[in-house]
């Protein structure tokens, strides 16, 4: 698909229920970011995927997933509404001029994307999910916060927010998120492996949101995970 504010076309992967073509009903759906990374191995950045598509099949679960191809040049900037913020010198040793393309790319899944996979798919059009990984829980919380009324369930896996944590802690305490439904987030206690000092500060910031967001959204999950760290091995 063309992406109008970036003037690019992007790679858009879409999964269908096994009995998608044999049934005429309709789907909530899904959309995720990385969206090399999410289905299968064989295209996987690095070569490790979530492997969704098995997951999907085996389970037996039905809903549309859409994955939108990230551009490794500017992931960046497209995940991140703002330009890194005086928190993200914890993580990153330094002010970093990145981000601040989220809201277009945003605006994308709501103005164009979305549009078009409902015209072409059996959606369910008020049925409407996010999730990402790293900084695509950030900017899957900053989509939650702008479209609270598009995508009412969000799910976000070791969310890098520290590139943004001052904005979008303001932005999540400033928001209307009474019609999200569930608020899924987890985070490994060894995100940056051996850095201790560097885990920490990745599991406070993931820590300081859930708190804003528990206050808000009655059905909001947060997991610590063991030793987990940030990468798609397990």
């Amino acid at each position: 698909m063309y992406i109008t504010s970036f003037k690019q076309e992007r790679l858009i992967r879409v999964y269908l229920p096994k009995n998608y073509n044999k049934e005429n009903k309709r789907y909530p759906v899904l959309y995720m970011h990385d969206g090399q990374n999410v289905f299968c191995d064989h295209d996987a950045i690095g070569g490790t995927s979530l492997e969704l598509e098995n997951y999907l099949d085996e389970k037996g679960l039905e809903v549309i997933v859409v994955g939108i191809d990230q551009n490794s040049e500017e992931r960046i900037n497209e995940y991140c509404p703002w330009v890194n913020g005086e928190y993200s010198k914890k993580i990153v040793g330094q002010i970093s001029p990145s981000g601040g393309k989220g809201i277009q790319y945003i605006d994308f899944i709501v103005n164009e994307l979305k549009p078009f996979i409902d015209n072409k798919y059996r959606t369910l059009k008020d049925r409407t999910a996010m999730a990402g990984v790293s900084l695509g829980g950030l900017i899957s919380t900053y989509a939650a916060c702008r479209y609270p009324q598009i995508f009412n369930n969000i799910a976000i896996l070791s969310s890098a927010f520290y590139r943004n944590q001052e904005e979008i802690e303001r932005l999540l305490q400033d928001s209307d998120l009474a019609s999200i439904e569930k608020f899924y987030l987890d985070c490994g206690t060894k995100e940056a492996g051996e850095e201790d000092l560097i885990s920490k500060e990745f599991l406070a910031s993931n820590k300081a949101i859930y708190e804003i967001l528990r206050e808000k959204i009655p059905h909001t999950t947060f997991e610590t995970i063991n030793d987990a760290k940030h990468n798609y091995v397990l």
